[in-house]
């Protein structure tokens, strides 16, 4: 392989123009695409097959599209001592719903003071109107949804407290904006300062950014042919531009080394890439399995968002072994920092002296107060992971409309109303069985409210809403959902499904919750596998599994203190707190299962050329640390700031992903990698390397292009024009 890329990285720096032309076609051509061809992305998840989503298609077909649309709850409240019955007050809630009913969108909006279906509280002071779309809330536009808002403001005028809550309200994530803007910043400083040259930091960046934007729009693009989660977007910029930016620095590193020993600037970029390139290659190929592997758990829209992020990963990689060494080439000495471009060749820039070298000798030798301490503490920050609870229903931000119709509604009619069942009856004898249902329903545990079944006007189906007395994320909630499965029973005449956001939300998290551990097997599987082809060793790949899962410990723990608990929520701008949102933790586990292994193979591969070389299992340590260390902790900055960007002002969908990925960088990089198993593989001393005779036939993986260096291929100039024949 290292041949092989060497080859590719010599061709991409003399053909720089026709690559360079190549890649930004690509990127304009996919831009136009993603301009022309784009659609509208889903904000809503569920997986087919389950219970709850195959009745809400039944109730599609039955009950027609409003039934399945998205909806909004209106809530009125009445000023303090006043009913919102009064006359005046009932007046003001007649002529809102009308306005309502007649907004763009709109199919319906209920009467919360009809007599014949109220919806006003027991002590009289508050009411809500349900408005309903005849779409789902991704194909609910932004102008109407400002409609709706507008619409608020008169009766507000009048005295009331207007509000309003619902799936139809929720944007879609947006791309571009303050998140990554900050994050490119961050990253250009981080890199001025590492290389010494804005040149050579701005083409790191502006690589990245073509990679990422190629990657981007042609996610945006492909939204006009599949349903894509608005979040896969924003999930591909942000792992795409903090990986795109990493491998093009592992690379420019490398390319620098190697002019310092006196190649020329073609002939270091082939350097580069085929030393440095390998394991960029063998680092991407991890990510991307960990990314597609997402597949194994059988939820479609995850499988996209996996699959998605793992084609930005890879061409991030194409970027890295294909553009960066064509921009190299362009910019040639002025890779180097000014004050080094007139030293005379042959000079090795120094690899992390001092603190560095400091750093790995003070670990290694007090190996055993290091380990357990690094240990001590990401255990204690994972404690609160043990009481993570998961989600679809998210809550809304504080001080938001959607906030404040929350509490009036939790306060005045009960938490259960904004988390209502739907109990499906289809079949010949829908009706005639509906009555029954209801009456058995009603009679459960936690059932505040059993409505009277609304038949379909085929007579095939009947609909029971169903208000638990209990709010969405409450364990009783789910209690109740699996209960009427289990009490209810289908007869040869009409099928019972129970169905409803809630019992959608309650589904996929329980099949998310299901597919973690198997997933999380699955990787950590990988990794060890991984990890013994690149190091032939046992224990090495022992040790970055288990730092792996330290890793991950904490960094579900400072998630679920922050945005569950709200531990300085406020600090990050949290928004709201309460269970982690269900897809969170298994795509944290693929995204952060990655980037380790980026971070061991970078950093343990030098170690493991030292100790090949013949160097003593300490000296190895030290020596492999001072050499790779101060690129990961680059790299890793970069990584933590482009990551912990997107949680300020990020979407509240990303910001617990982002922040778990951020802290989990940080974690994994300055405390794992660099504390736990330099400490870890010290106590080993030359067991660490040991393999077992039996295992010594498996093929070695040369991440370090170890082969060029032993022997450095020819590079013969390029050829001159043949002159011109009169």
């Amino acid at each position: 392989m290292a041949t092989l890329l060497h080859r590719l990285g010599l061709a991409s720096a003399r053909h720089r123009i026709a690559v360079t032309i190549a890649w930004l076609v690509a990127l304009v051509a996919v831009g136009a695409g993603a301009v022309t061809l784009s659609g509208t992305t889903a904000n809503t998840f569920s997986i087919p097959g389950q219970e709850s989503t195959t009745a809400l298609d039944l109730m599609t077909e039955k009950f027609g599209a409003a039934s399945a649309g998205a909806t909004v709850q209106v809530v009125f409240e009445a000023p303090d001592g006043q009913k919102i019955t009064d006359p005046q007050n009932a007046a003001t809630v007649a002529q809102t719903v009308a306005s309502l009913g007649k907004l763009p969108g709109v199919v319906s909006a209920s009467n919360p003071l009809d007599p014949a279906a109220p919806t006003v509280s027991r002590d009289q002071g508050a009411a809500y109107s349900t408005v309903t779309y005849g779409v789902q809330p991704s194909e609910v536009t932004d102008d109407e949804r400002a409609a709706l808002i507008s619409a608020l403001d008169p009766p507000r005028a009048a005295l009331l407290t207007v509000e309003a809550r619902g799936e139809a309200l929720s944007n879609p994530a947006d791309i571009g904006g303050a998140s990554e803007i900050l994050g490119v910043v961050v990253a250009l400083i981080v890199l001025a300062l590492t290389y010494g040259s804005l040149v050579a930091a701005g083409m790191n960046l502006l690589t990245a950014i073509v990679g990422v934007g190629i990657g981007a729009a042609g996610i945006v693009t492909l939204t006009g042919f599949v349903d894509l989660q608005s979040t896969t977007p924003i999930l591909a910029v942000m792992l795409g531009l903090a990986v795109g930016i990493d491998y093009a620095l592992f690379i420019v590193t490398r390319h620098r080394h190697e002019l310092r020993r006196g190649l020329p600037v073609e002939a270091a970029a082939a350097m580069a890439v085929g030393t440095a390139g390998a394991a960029v290659v063998t680092a991407g190929l991890t990510v991307v399995i960990a990314l597609a592997g997402l597949s194994v758990v059988g939820i479609p829209f995850l499988s996209e968002m996996g699959i998605a992020a793992a084609a930005t990963i890879v061409i991030a990689v194409l970027i890295a072994i294909t553009l960066v060494p064509a921009i190299l080439g362009f910019i040639g000495a002025r890779a180097l920092p000014r004050k080094l471009r007139g030293v005379p060749a042959g000079e090795e820039i120094p690899a992390g002296s001092g603190f560095i070298q400091g750093w790995a000798a003070m670990v290694t030798r007090q190996r055993w107060l290091s380990l357990i301490v690094a240990v001590a503490a990401l255990a204690v920050i994972a404690i609160p992971f043990f009481s993570m609870k998961t989600t679809l229903n998210q809550r809304p931000a504080e001080g938001s409309t959607q906030y404040w119709a929350q509490q009036i509604i939790d306060t005045r009619f009960g938490p259960g109303v904004s988390s209502p069942l739907l109990i499906l009856v289809d079949g010949p004898d829908a009706v005639s069985y509906a009555g029954e249902v209801q009456k058995q329903v009603a009679a459960l545990p936690d059932v505040a409210l059993a409505t009277p079944a609304q038949p379909s006007q085929d007579g095939t189906a009947a609909l029971i809403t169903i208000i638990p007395a209990s709010g969405p994320e409450d364990q009783k909630t789910v209690d109740l959902v699996h209960n009427i499965r289990d009490t209810v029973a289908d007869t040869s005449g009409a099928e019972v499904y129970v169905t409803g956001n809630t019992a959608v939300s309650i589904d996929v998290s329980q099949k998310l919750n299901d597919a973690l551990p198997v997933y999380l097997a699955l990787v950590v599987g990988l990794a060890f596998v991984l990890l013994v082809l690149v190091f032939r060793s046992i224990l090495v790949p022992v040790v970055g599994v288990l730092g792996f899962l330290l890793t991950i410990g904490a960094a579900f723990g400072a998630t679920v203190a922050v945005f569950q608990w709200g531990w300085a929520a406020d600090a990050v701008n949290a928004g709201s707190t309460g269970p982690i949102l269900s897809l969170a933790p298994i795509i944290i586990v693929g995204i952060l299962f990655g980037l380790a292994m980026d971070y061991q193979v970078f950093l343990v591969s030098r170690m493991h050329e030292a100790h090949a070389h013949g160097a003593a299992p300490r000296d190895a340590i030290t020596t492999g640390f001072r050499q790779a260390a101060p690129v990961v902790i680059a790299a890793a900055t970069i990584m933590f700031a482009v990551f912990a960007a997107f949680v300020p002002e990020g979407n509240d969908t990303i910001k617990p992903i982002a922040f778990a990925l951020a802290v989990g960088i940080a974690f994994d990089a300055f405390i794992v990698r660099m504390i736990a198993v330099p400490a870890a593989l010290a106590l080993l001393g030359r067991a660490a390397w040991w393999l077992p005779a039996w295992l010594r036939w498996l093929p070695e993986l040369d991440v370090e292009g170890a082969a060029l260096e032993r022997r450095p291929p020819t590079i013969d100039p390029p050829k001159a024009s043949a002159p011109a024949t009169a």
